[in-house]
């Protein structure tokens, strides 16, 4: 319901014929997908309800930087992370419709009410909705051509958020009796990422847990990782960030260890895992 290409249900089959065992929906900002991924899951996979919030960061040198925060089982009728989330759906759509609105005035062929009229109702919108109008104009081959090229934080049409700073963030998950995970915070592929030292800041502030074995992360930076996460008593975590026809990776290329999964598990108390 944010920026996969999947629906609720093919997502969680998808997982089912990978041979996945557990699966988590985490939408950016948005809790609209959980009822029918519930309604879809197939018999024997375990479905972990979640969101990825957007935030905003220092990367260590008081440069703000844009980071995700991975919220699991979380009750999603808290009433703060509500309207933070509602806040940041808005922001989203009024974001991206600017960045339509600025291309269709430099003359590339995209319509700004066709792209609105995309997005799905009570979903949240992202670049990735006019990267694939894009790549259907036909200006750019791939969703990831779209970010090089004009989506990226360098490109001339990107536009910045209001995100949430990530230490509240992290606050309203705990309160909401959710379990906070950094996702992917050393891909640098991406751009800038934070340092070691905030992310032991976010440790103190109740960060349970780093997303080591992500697509992103390089095997030394994962080896480098998992020490930092070991020192700072955080959980390790693994994903293939799966998107759909959005991104190349398929699902299960990444995965987290059952053991971990327990302990995350037993963390939460907003939510419990969903067996089909």
């Amino acid at each position: 319901m944010s920026d996969g290409t999947d629906t609720p249900s093919e997502l969680v089959r998808a997982a089912a014929s990978a041979g996945l065992d557990v699966v988590a929906i985490t939408d950016h900002d948005t809790t609209a997908g959980w009822e029918e991924a519930v309604g879809a899951l197939p018999s024997g996979l375990t479905l972990i309800r979640g969101a990825e919030l957007s935030c905003v960061s220092t990367a260590g040198n008081g440069r703000p930087i844009s980071v995700h925060l991975l919220a699991y089982l979380f009750d999603p009728q808290a009433p703060a992370l509500v309207e933070e989330q509602r806040r940041l759906r808005v922001e989203r759509r009024e974001r991206l419709q600017r960045m339509a609105v600025r291309m269709a005035a430099d003359g590339l062929p995209i319509d700004p009410d066709e792209v609105m009229a995309s997005l799905p109702a009570d979903g949240a919108a992202g670049r990735p909705h006019l990267a694939r109008a894009l790549v259907e104009a036909g200006l750019v081959s791939t969703v990831s051509e779209a970010f090089d090229k004009y989506l990226g934080s360098g490109g001339s049409y990107y536009l910045r958020r209001a995100d949430t700073p990530v230490k509240r963030a992290i606050a309203m998950i705990a309160d909401a009796g959710g379990v906070a995970v950094l996702a992917h915070p050393w891909a640098y592929s991406r751009g800038p990422t934070v340092a070691d030292d905030v992310i032991v800041e976010l440790a103190e502030a109740g960060l349970s847990g780093v997303e080591v074995d992500h697509p992103d992360h390089d095997p030394g930076t994962r080896e480098r990782l998992r020490k930092l996460a070991a020192e700072l008593d955080l959980l390790t975590t693994g994903s293939s960030d799966y998107h759909g026809a959005n991104k190349p990776t398929p699902i299960g290329a990444e995965t987290t260890d059952p053991e971990v999964y327990e302990r995350l598990v037993a963390r939460a108390n907003g939510r419990t895992p969903v067996r089909g």
